[in-house]
């Protein structure tokens, strides 16, 4: 599996310990990590708004089946996240979360809070959820007796989300301002999980469109 850890100029700061938990995980798995965000305050400038289109791209592209991000309190990400079609984002804040995230909700990227609660301990604590993130069944429900209905539910969400959102989802990246897209794709390590990964060939053509 392949798996984007995107971080924006707030906590860009914190970018190599979050890097170096996800990776001490999603290694011995066999999945591949892309970090396609910030990697120091110097670097590409994004915000948590960015952030959500990158993820709408890579995810409806197929270049990742996952994505990581979040923000200070990690709310701004999972709203930004979320208002991407194909994206559903929970907000995880300790292990049980990320593991009850996948057996309920079945979802495809998580927002952490980077500042809030970012104490003694905190590397430890991203290790432990991105091992429940990574790991076990999805989808499976919880507690077990309640499988069918939460399985039925995250159907249903995924079939109400795709009707209110009319059109493709190239046409919702169209419809945004194009500046604030062609700042969201600029970043080299961005292009490179896209353009080396993805496989909805129309996405990909048009941000390099964009970006020409």
């Amino acid at each position: 599996m392949n798996v984007a850890l995107m971080m924006e100029n707030s906590q860009a700061a914190k970018n190599p310990i979050i890097l170096k938990e996800l990776e001490a995980v999603a290694g011995p798995l066999g999945h591949q990590v892309f970090n396609v965000g910030m990697n120091s305050e110097n670097d590409h400038h994004l915000t948590y708004i960015h952030l959500g289109i990158m993820a709408g791209i890579l995810l409806n592209a197929k270049a990742v089946e996952f994505v990581v991000s979040g923000c200070g309190t990690g709310q701004g990400a999972m709203m930004a996240l979320n208002v991407h079609q194909g994206v559903f984002c929970g907000y995880c804040i300790d292990p049980s979360d990320a593991f009850l995230f996948n057996q309920v909700n079945n979802g495809n990227a998580l927002a952490l809070p980077f500042a809030k609660g970012f104490g003694w301990g905190a590397e430890l604590n991203a290790r432990y959820i991105f091992e429940k993130a990574l790991t076990g069944g999805r989808g499976e429900g919880y507690p077990v007796e309640r499988r069918e209905p939460q399985v039925k539910n995250a159907g249903i969400l995924a079939e109400v989300k795709a009707a209110v959102m009319k059109g493709s989802f190239l046409e919702s990246l169209q419809n945004i301002d194009q500046e604030l897209v062609k700042t969201a794709v600029s970043g080299e390590r961005f292009q490179a999980c896209l353009f080396e990964n993805g496989q909805d060939q129309e996405i990909i053509d048009y941000v390099k469109a964009l970006v020409a």
